[in-house]
């Protein structure tokens, strides 16, 4: 498994400090608020456990699962829930919490689905942002880090369900060029 991964990219330690930075950002402007914390499984779930633990406002949480990968590294481009909310979030202040935003696809119709829902806000709190992959304009209101165009895994994020559980953020294989910027 070792011999698959690269370089890392993002350490622990980078990681723990601009998680609580976004938690206190997010706290200062929903104070007053409270707030719904849409995850988007599977990969998000290890970001919005660190994330929750650093808002000092009310938070209350539920999960959709979204597919558009399968087990490659490129998207397909066909969007399906595969998992939907079990509360409405209508008149809510939703805070959607993503893993990785690369083309946008998914984001773009994810945050459609929401919308329509009638909740009172919809926002998007992304751990790492890849905008050279951008296919859709997308806004992201939080965003943790922006990560050149190579395929990373590690802090929840997967390739074919494996190392979600690694503590930093790494290029998967040595042999995948990851120019930094």
């Amino acid at each position: 498994m070792a011999d698959a991964l690269g370089e890392i990219l993002l350490t622990e330690e980078q990681i723990r400090r601009r998680v609580a930075e976004l938690g206190r950002q997010i706290s200062a402007d929903y104070a007053g608020l409270e707030l719904t914390l849409v995850c988007v499984l599977r990969g998000a779930v290890v970001f919005l456990a660190d994330l929750i633990r650093h808002l000092s406002l009310p938070a209350s949480i539920d999960f959709m699962a979204i597919s558009s990968y399968g087990s490659d590294t490129q998207s397909t481009g066909v969007v399906r829930i595969v998992k939907d909310l079990d509360d409405s979030i209508q008149h809510r202040h939703v805070l959607v919490v993503e893993d990785i935003v690369d083309t946008g696809l998914t984001l773009a119709y994810l945050l459609d689905n929401l919308r329509n829902r009638s909740a009172t806000s919809v926002r998007v709190c992304a751990l790492l942002d890849k905008p050279a992959r951008r296919r859709v304009p997308i806004t992201l209101d939080y965003v943790g880090f922006t990560l050149p165009d190579c395929f990373v895994v590690g802090y929840g994020l997967d390739f074919a369900q494996r190392y979600r559980g690694l503590p930093h953020v790494v290029v998967l294989s040595p042999e995948e060029v990851c120019p930094r910027g």
